[in-house]
This record gives structure tokens, C-alpha cells and sequence, in this order.
């Protein structure tokens, strides 16, 4: 057998060794582990009967939930801002400022191509941030959604979500909500289109918002 091949067997047999003695000692301290836990359980078992009168409680099987974390939204902190941004949005739409809402209840300002709109709705853009104003007041669903843009805007982000929820809990189940949040995007400069959620995304209760480029007005601009 040519010396070649007898040290690539040789390797082979060292690497084989080697692998054994990696598993024995990993068995080991797989071992020596569980001999400790069980020790541990015992010496408690021990301290509990010095006690006296302390019984183990029986299994029940109970699952517990592991909480989410959880992102709060960032608030403006002043107050005549807060003020301002609250007022920019009105109740009011002007016609000129919609160029279209299609099937999908998405909407794009003048000077903004289709394409753009079909590429936020297939997901061209990550979503970065969202705003929940599912179960608020309209004032209070109107300042959460202004300071949100405000906050996005600064922080330069493109493409946002905004849940407004689908009003099934409104009175007469009409949603009232869901209305208004797309009447003040239409308002705000940032924004330059937005369309309904896909199903996953949150379907008729959401929307996906696209904001013009930090520093760049939206009107007349390109994506």
C-alpha cells in the first residue's frame, strides 16, 4: 500500500479516536450532571421532611406563557409640537390631494407612478415600525398617529404599519376609525401612498404607509 494512503488511514484512525474520547467524555459530564441534579432534588426532598408537615404538590401539567417584549411607542415630550402635529390633521380630505383609490383601498399622491403602489402591497419595503390605534378615541387615535409620523420621519424610515383595527367593536359596527386614518395620511407630507395590508399583515384592520425619503418633500417626487 503506498505511503500516501497509510497515512491518510492513519489520520483517519486518529481522527476516529479522537471522536470516541470527545463522546465518552461528553457522556460523562452528561452523567456527572444529572447525578448532581438528582443529589440537589434530594438534599431539598431532605430539608423539606426536617420541616415536617410540608407535602409536594401534585403535577398539573399548567403551561406558562413566556411574555413578549414589548416596544413602546416613542412620545414627544413637548407639548406645543404635540399641538401643532395634532392640528395638521383634519377631519377634512381635499379631493385634489387623492389621485386614486383602487379595489384595494390603496391611495398615492399626485406624481407618484402605480408601480409604487404595487410594490408596497407586494412587500418591497420592509415594514420598520408600526403604530396600534386599535380601541382609541379619535383624538386620541389622531395625536398617537401624528406624533408616529413624526417619530418615523425623524428617524428616517421608509415603509411603516398602522393598525386602526376593522370598527367591529364601534357603535352601529361601522368603522369610524378606519376612515379617518386614511382622510389624515392623505394630509401629511411624508406620506406618499398607502395601501391595505395583505391577510398576514393585518387584512382590512391595517395599512402599510410608505414615507418620502428624510429630507425630501412628497409632493411631485419619485419613490
Amino acid at each position: 500500500m503506498p505511503l500516501k494512503q497509510l497515512g491518510e488511514l492513519e489520520r483517519l484512525r486518529e481522527a476516529l479516536i479522537e471522536r470516541s474520547r470527545e463522546q465518552a467524555r461528553s457522556r460523562a459530564e452528561q452523567a456527572r450532571l444529572e447525578a448532581e441534579a438528582a443529589r440537589l432534588r434530594d438534599e431539598f426532598k431532605h430539608a423539606m421532611r426536617e420541616l415536617g408537615g410540608v407535602q409536594p404538590l401534585p403535577p398539573r401539567g399548567r403551561h406558562i406563557p413566556v411574555p413578549r417584549p414589548h416596544t413602546p411607542t416613542a412620545r414627544l415630550r413637548e407639548a406645543d409640537e404635540r399641538a401643532a402635529l395634532e392640528e395638521s390633521l383634519s377631519d377634512g380630505l381635499d379631493a385634489e390631494e387623492l389621485l386614486e383609490t383602487d379595489e384595494q383601498l390603496s391611495w398615492r399622491r399626485s406624481g407618484i407612478g402605480p408601480d409604487v403602489v404595487v410594490r408596497l402591497r407586494r412587500g418591497h419595503w420592509s415594514i420598520q415600525a408600526e403604530v396600534d390605534l386599535h380601541g382609541h378615541r379619535v383624538d386620541e387615535a389622531r395625536s398617537a398617529l401624528a406624533e408616529f409620523l413624526r417619530e418615523a420621519q425623524r428617524a428616517g424610515l421608509r415603509c411603516v404599519r398602522v393598525v386602526h383595527g376593522k370598527g367591529l367593536g364601534s357603535r352601529d359596527r361601522v368603522p369610524v376609525l378606519k376612515q379617518r386614518v386614511r382622510h389624515w395620511l392623505a394630509q401629511r407630507e411624508e406620506v406618499i401612498a398607502y395601501t391595505q395590508a395583505r391577510p398576514a399583515q393585518g387584512g382590512a384592520g391595517a395599512l402599510l404607509v410608505l414615507l418620502a425619503p428624510a429630507g425630501r418633500s412628497s409632493r411631485g417626487r419619485g419613490a
